[in-house]
């Protein structure tokens, strides 16, 4: 099972309660897994089509308990879907109507006027909020595993699109829309965000398995950023060696050793004798084994001495 399948599941299992949030999620749903079928004479049916069948099941007890709508049920096989089972749960057109204003979707005036209003969505209610973008992600959401990044997004379009931004804004989440084909994707990119958003529609057993692998994968990136540092200092510390030992080399040969002060003919044998070791490790091997301070100190006079006989040269 994917991660967002997962995801799903476990949303699946939370019941709204509260008549505020089931008709949330009911806005959601008809915005994302309904279309509405005119017959003519402004008479028109909402009709929604869902692959899964738990989300079928969902619309049908949410319809029933809270709008008292029975809905008809009915199973197709989509030819441009590769022959899968859609279930199509059909509202009655007096329903529909009734349905559709609850849904702030259409507005009856005093005279009776029919006409388009903006679609419920709930802002000012931390519950409502919740049960909108579970109901959106239920019907028309996904989410990246977090082994591969993070990624959530909801498919959206036109009016919706802002709705549900302005929703994760209230919340607190920052989120962002990009064109795909013909539909808008309002999506959240950083880790934060995407726990934030998980924590908000109830899906906790993903968020803690999600922030599991947070950390593992923190784990490995500083493992990893501590090994290259280290083989970027080993590297350093070579080339250094080399140099020094080339140095002291050339020194020798024009000039021997022996003319030196004997801390300094000590430490500059020993480089000869071992460029790849450390400051530390050329300190153990001292008669007199010496700190990497000290060390250092006796190699910058050596290597200014050379210096400055170089340039008399």
């Amino acid at each position: 099972m994917s991660f967002s399948s997962q995801v799903k599941e476990e949303l699946q299992r939370i019941k709204p309660e509260k008549h505020c949030c089931m008709l949330s999620e009911l806005s959601a749903l008809t915005q994302t897994c309904a279309s509405l079928r005119l017959s003519g004479g402004g008479r028109v049916r909402v009709v929604y089509e869902v692959e899964n069948a738990a989300l079928a099941k969902r619309i049908f007890l949410l319809l029933k308990k809270r709008m008292e709508i029975t809905p008809v049920l009915e199973f197709n096989r989509h030819k441009r879907l590769g022959g899968r089972r859609l279930s199509v749960l059909t509202v009655p057109e007096a329903e529909s109507r009734r349905l559709l204003i609850a849904l702030h979707m259409i507005q009856e005036s005093e005279n009776g006027v029919i006409f388009k209003g903006v679609p419920r969505a709930a802002m000012t209610r931390r519950c409502c909020r919740a049960s909108f973008l579970r109901a959106a992600f239920l019907g028309a959401g996904a989410v990246t595993s977090p082994e591969k990044g993070y990624h959530l997004e909801f498919t959206s379009s036109g009016a919706r699109a802002e709705t549900l931004l302005k929703i994760l804004e209230k919340s607190g989440i920052e989120g962002h829309v990009t064109q795909r084909r013909d539909a808008d994707i309002v999506y959240l990119k950083k880790g934060d965000a995407v726990a934030d958003c998980l924590a908000l529609m109830g899906a906790h057993a993903s968020l803690l398995e999600m922030e599991n692998i947070r950390i593992r994968r923190d784990g490995r990136n500083q493992a990893n950023r501590a090994r290259n540092c280290d083989e970027a200092n080993l590297k350093k510390q070579l080339s250094a060696g080399e140099r020094q030992a080339k140095a002291i080399v050339a020194y020798s040969l024009a000039h021997s050793l022996s003319a030196l002060p004997r801390e300094l003919q000590e430490i500059g044998r020993l480089r000869m004798l071992h460029p790849e070791a450390s400051l530390e490790e050329l300190g153990q091997m001292l008669p007199t084994p010496l700190g990497k301070s000290g060390v250092n100190h006796r190699m910058r006079r050596l290597m200014a001495l050379i210096d400055t006989n170089e340039n008399k040269e």
